[in-house]
């Protein structure tokens, strides 16, 4: 799996062209057909359609799918709605609190809050590193109630911090187009969509 960009004509430009790199051994990455359609659900109830590219390595020989940052892996919602529940568990309530602000199922958002909570202390850490990277003068954010507050602090810290590096310089190579995304459709695609993996390896 790779986060892409949301501009599907710029990721095929960018495939046909050789710039898209494969994250197991820095090959590059040739196009491989399509995934299977499906729809997520999107902010304000609208229904967002992917088909997702497939891509093969040309030197390990791994295929790829190409997910666009505005989606999260194995997740039915895009990531500016996990993030909303996210940034509202922050500030204290549970789960039931945030489905019904959100109009999901209690379920649904109860798997997000439990394993994000179970990566808090990575996401801090990662994106505070991202912060101290991309700002001049870094300013730390606040310690919140939890460490999950916390983390979302530090992703929202480093989300400003970028793109304050793009107004300012024109662009930042090693971070996605801040101008444009969402704090979570950035930091999903920072590392990787790995915001609610079930893995427990560090981001």
């Amino acid at each position: 799996m790779l986060i892409v960009d949301n501009d599907v004509l710029l990721v095929e430009r960018q495939l046909r062209q050789g710039q898209l790199i494969c994250p197991s051994c820095g090959a590059v990455l040739a196009p491989w057909g399509h995934g299977q359609p499906r729809s997520i659900r999107g902010d304000l109830g609208a229904r967002l359609f992917l088909r997702p590219r497939r891509t093969r390595c040309s030197g390990c020989k791994v295929t790829h799918v190409l997910l666009a940052e505005v989606f999260w892996p194995r997740r039915a919602d895009a990531a500016v709605v996990i993030g909303a529940g996210l940034e509202i568990a922050a500030l204290g309530m549970g789960h039931r609190q945030v489905a019904a602000h959100l109009g999901l199922a209690e379920g649904t958002v109860r798997g997000w809050l439990r394993t994000f909570a179970r990566r808090a202390e990575d996401v801090r850490r990662h994106f505070t590193v991202a912060l101290v990277a991309l700002a001049d003068d870094p300013v730390m954010p606040d310690a919140a109630s939890s460490a999950f507050a916390d983390a979302v602090s530090a992703v929202a810290a480093a989300h400003r911090a970028a793109a304050m590096n793009g107004r300012t310089s024109g662009g930042c190579d090693e971070w996605p187009h801040m101008l444009t995304v969402s704090r979570w459709e950035f930091a999903g695609r920072a590392i990787g969509g790995r915001l609610l993996t079930s893995s427990s390896s560090a981001i």
